[in-house]
């Protein structure tokens, strides 16, 4: 179970291991910005997680007839000059008839990365100096290092500030974000469950930039908050249908490997896997109505609890 191991500490080494030594782009540095006296960017009005309007070109919608009261494909005007000649008789018998050629359906894009602009409350807070901390350097893994006692903090003010950063993906705000998350949970106990409410829409928009990157640091520090405090898995169950439809969507996202071996499990950047923990844990610590709403919203979720 992922829930139990740091992973803030470990997101340099990741991104190294899965980036630069993958040979991929590393994450853009000139994104838009939350329109701070203190950032340097431009201003982004954007919200994380938005649809795409897709765009269509002529002739690739079916078009309303009158005459018929029916829908279809605009058909193209025959060409005077195209016309049965002598001696084609064989050829046309031979080849067939041709078949007319249908604009194809555009794709869906389901699991495509959707926008996620940097204007989180934590870039914000974290650029005019309004957090409580600094980022210790160590040789090992980084840290953080607060002013002020964790039991002092306001939990309504600052938890869900450091929950809106989980989805940037720039340095050093994704750091301080999932350590800022981490630090908080381990030492809230009680001042947790009062302030799920105000976690649900940086969860979601997390979730719903489709990034697996984001998807996977969410699914762990939604398995920490669970863990955290008592009654933390009830409180979420009215929130499901919220959290719920991007797990149905990754459920099925796992590596087949055939008969080989990950070496990389310790990572935890199978988001299929991390799915079906985090969908054990809402169901074993979520009470007696959390398996029957995530039969609702998974349909192929399977108990782990009834054998039934």
């Amino acid at each position: 179970m992922s829930g139990t191991q740091e992973v803030g500490g470990f997101l340099l080494t990741n991104t190294y291991r899965n980036v630069k030594l993958a040979g991929r782009e590393p994450p853009a540095s000139d994104l838009n910005g939350t329109g701070s006296c203190f950032d340097q960017t431009v201003l982004s009005i954007g919200r994380a997680g938005t649809h795409k309007q897709v765009k269509f070109g002529p002739g690739e919608l079916p078009q309303w007839y009158k005459t018929t009261l029916q829908y279809r494909f605009p058909i193209s005007k025959p060409d005077p000059n195209v016309f049965l000649k002598k001696g084609e008789g064989e050829l046309i018998k031979t080849r067939g008839p041709v078949s007319p050629k249908l604009p194809v359906p555009p794709r869906a894009g389901a699991f495509d990365v959707r926008e996620n602009p940097c204007n989180t409350a934590l870039r914000r807070f974290y650029e005019r100096g309004d957090l409580p901390l600094q980022v210790d350097h160590r040789a090992a893994k980084n840290a953080l290092v607060w002013k002020v006692s964790i039991d002092k903090l306001d939990y309504h003010h600052y938890l869900p500030i450091f929950f809106d950063g989980i989805r940037e993906t720039q340095e050093p705000y994704r750091f301080v974000a999932v350590k800022g998350v981490e630090d908080l949970l381990k030492a809230g106990g009680n001042k947790i469950l009062p302030v799920i409410p105000q976690l649900i829409i940086p969860l979601k928009a997390a979730l719903n930039t489709r990034e697996p990157s984001i998807i996977c640091i969410t699914l762990q520090l939604l398995q920490k908050l669970i863990m955290s405090a008592e009654l933390v898995g009830e409180a979420l169950v009215p929130y499901y249908r919220q959290l719920l439809p991007i797990f149905n969507l990754f459920k099925l996202r796992n590596r087949n490997l055939g008969d080989g071996i990950d070496y990389a499990q310790k990572s935890h950047d199978c988001i299929g896997e991390l799915v079906s923990e985090t969908l054990t844990l809402l169901e074993t610590k979520g009470g007696e109505d959390a398996f029957i709403n995530i039969k609702y919203m998974i349909p192929t979720y399977e108990s782990c609890v009834n054998a039934a």
